[in-house]
């Protein structure tokens, strides 16, 4: 070439070095080859673009896998990416083999590997071959590493027996894959297959061998030491009596290697290979160091699926069978366990027949999510039924588990454990609830015409801290076609929320359900935690942050979700008691009233009837010494919808409106009643008085 002659195009001079490009981007699945990259994968000699099937049909599937390990392990260490990749025709026969050069990068954006790089076809031996191997000394170490990376990623990553013999199976060992492998495992003095793949039908016939067999994995398991066999020659010899069984699957080599876990040989690993292998030291050390992997992740994936069979197992003898149903009312529940360790904790669920032809619904939760938590969930869930079946009111039954477990705490000081709990007992004929609750929760309800409101309960302290706690009682009526919700905290505050955000989720998926209450009750776990686990449904997910134990309690008629069909209830209604002692419980009742009124057009009104409760509630604690009931109720009819609020108390003076001064300091509840309701009044009552008002619903701003 003479000075000042242009260089020639550098595609121009790849060309004439049989050189081939290629572009692969793995976010649009596409690769790009020119002429001579496309004639190397046995395509016409013409650019074209290609999907990833399209090239990965025309390469040996071990190869394919292996540019992948490659690819990730030259990204992780800013290097080029080289492997030898074999091309096969349409009658998957190898025609070539060509070596790729590239340099991939990572785009993090849109989480894909993006690679530009070179084919060229070489002359060197086949791979599988000892003239193979020699002269791809160099690709084998990084294609080894790569191998083991990816393998001891996937192997750590299983989680079950089947996941391991899965992954085991989708080995791809640089330049030597095996086409048959088998997981070999042992019962007391006998070999039996825990797994395989690569073997003909009927090959799953039950393996039964003693240890003292001359068979190759058995004396594995004897010795625990490997066993390599080069040619069918060799096997033949060594193991005369057992040939037949591999003769028939037309292997030409074999590797046996030990499952060996904490000392223990546990098992044999068989490779078995299509064509001759030499087992170099190279190869037996990858062979070597899959096998230790594969025997960590069985041990691993045994004793976790032991210990979910033993979970699994003490949670269900625990749980309560819900029978046939409650004429009236129909019942729900569910547990799911947290994920992880023994996927056993502290959280229960109860029903229980009482004396008096009424029922009780339990709900707790033991402190801790392990097996002594379990065992105290077990006792108290039996000192409750006792309790429960002497027939002691609610707060009693409480009273007496708390100092059930207050007992066990002092028995052993290192252990002290608190449970909440929720005690609810139902009269199906009359639909009265009367609640005690230990620091749990409290209920929800959820109307017929699909509002939902927390309902505030007294309560205590948690079970087990003070053997003299004192559980109060809350009673209240589930009307037709309103449902109950009683559940453990994992429902609520999994998922990074606390106790407000999560209710308010709960709240929307209450108030949205359309279903059934069986449907209600899996959807409730699902939004949570993935497909619910109660005793005949669906796989847990993998990981979970708490227990979850939740019930729901329907009375029947429209709306409750659970299949019965009845009149509409003529209200929907809330009632609350507001103590001389618990001024607190005011604004409590402010938010039931909101929530009441969470679909009321006029939010003028919904803050006009907030504001004559906080009135008449505040007089009667301010006024007289007695306590106050509160009953709100929202009807509807044809003139439309309207809300009375009633505040009724024990006292004896009736109020009067009148003329306050400009600096007094009361005296002006009953003159915004007066201005803000359609109509209002004070009704006497044997003992004591209530003082009521009602609003109509309007479009406009204002009541008056």
């Amino acid at each position: 070439m003479r000075t000042g002659e242009p260089l020639p195009a550098v595609e121009d001079v790849l060309a004439a070095l049989g050189t081939g490009l290629w572009h692969w981007d793995t976010a649009t699945g596409l690769v790009t080859v020119d002429a001579v990259a496309a004639r190397l994968l046995g395509l016409p000699a013409a650019q074209a673009t290609l999907t990833e099937a399209q090239v990965r049909a025309r390469l040996h599937p071990v190869d394919w896998n292996e540019i992948t390990g490659v690819v990730r392990l030259a990204v992780a260490e800013g290097t080029l990416a080289e492997v030898r990749i074999r091309i096969m025709d349409d009658h998957k026969h190898v025609v070539r083999v060509v070596r790729s050069r590239s340099k991939p990068s990572f785009d993090s954006v849109r989480r894909a590997y993006v690679l530009t790089g070179t084919l060229q076809e070489v002359t060197d031996p086949m791979p599988g071959t000892p003239a193979g191997r020699r002269a791809v000394t160099g690709d084998w170490r990084r294609s080894r590493e790569a191998f083991l990376l990816d393998a001891g990623r996937a192997l750590a990553e299983a989680r079950s027996t089947q996941e391991v013999l899965r992954v085991a199976a989708n080995l791809s060992m640089p330049g030597f894959s095996p086409d048959g492998l088998a997981v070999f495992g042992v019962e007391g003095a006998h070999l039996t297959i825990i797994g395989h793949h690569g073997h003909e039908p009927g090959a799953d016939n039950p393996f039964y061998m003693p240890l003292d067999t001359d068979y190759p994995a058995a004396e594995v398991v004897r010795t625990g030491r490997a066993v390599y066999l080069s040619s069918p020659e060799q096997y033949k010899a060594r193991y005369p009596l057992t040939w037949p069984l591999a003769q028939r699957f037309g292997r030409q080599s074999w590797a046996f290697l030990p499952l060996t876990a904490s000392g223990r040989t546990m098992g044999a690993w068989l490779a078995a290979f299509a064509y001759p292998v030499a087992f170099t030291p190279d190869e037996r050390s990858v062979l070597t160091t899959v096998a230790r992997m594969l025997a960590q992740a069985l041990s691993r994936a045994g004793t976790a699926e032991s210990e979910r069979a033993l979970s699994e197992g003490l949670q269900r003898t625990m749980l309560p069978k819900l029978g046939a149903g409650i004429p009236g009312m129909s019942i729900a529940a569910r547990y799911v366990p947290t994920g992880g360790g023994l996927q056993v904790g502290g959280d229960w669920y109860d029903v229980i027949p009482l004396p008096n032809g009424r029922f009780a619904m339990v709900i707790g939760d033991v402190q801790g999510h392990d097996v002594r938590a379990a065992g105290l969930m077990g006792q108290l869930r039996i000192a409750l039924r006792a309790y429960s079946s002497e027939g002691h009111r609610p707060d009693a039954v409480l009273s007496r588990a708390s100092r059930f477990l207050h007992g066990i705490n002092e028995a052993d000081p290192a252990e002290l454990r608190f449970a909440t709990c929720l005690y609810v007992e139902v009269d199906p004929v009359s639909g009265v609830l009367e609640v005690a609750r230990a620091g749990h929760p409290d209920p929800v309800i959820r109307m017929a015409d699909g509002t939902v409101l927390a309902r505030p309960t007294a309560g205590g302290l948690p079970l087990g801290i003070d053997p003299d706690a004192d559980y109060p009682t809350t009673r209240f009526v589930l009307e037709s076609g309103e449902t109950v919700l009683i559940c453990t905290d994992g429902l609520i505050e999994t998922g990074g929320h606390d106790l407000e955000s999560g209710w308010q989720r709960l709240r929307a998926l209450l108030e949205g359900h359309k279903g059934t209450q069986e449907e209600l009750a899996d959807a409730l776990v699902q939004a949570v935690h993935g497909p619910s686990s109660h005793h005949t449904t669906g796989p847990l997910a993998d990981r979970r942050e708490d227990d979850i134990a939740m019930m729901l309690l329907s009375r029947e008629g429209e709306g409750c979700g659970c299949g019965a069909e009845s009149a509409p209830p003529p209200a929907r209604r809330t009632m609350l008691t507001v103590a001389q002692a618990e001024p607190e419980r005011v604004s409590v009742a402010r938010q039931q009233l909101r929530e009441l009124l969470h679909d009321w057009s006029s939010p003028d009104q919904v803050d006009s009837a907030v504001l004559l409760l906080s009135e008449v509630l505040t007089n009667v604690l301010v006024h007289t010494d007695t306590d106050a009931l509160l009953l709100a109720e929202v009807t509807g009819g044809d003139d439309g919808r309207r809300i009375r609020i009633e505040v009724t108390d024990a006292g004896d003076d009736l109020p009067h409106v009148r003329r306050p001064g400009e600096l007094a300091s009361s005296g002006r509840g009953l003159v915004l009643i007066e201005l803000l309701a359609h109509t209002w009044g004070v009704a006497p009552r044997g003992r004591g008085k209530s003082i009521w008002f009602e609003l109509y619903e309007t479009e406009e701003t204002g009541a008056g």
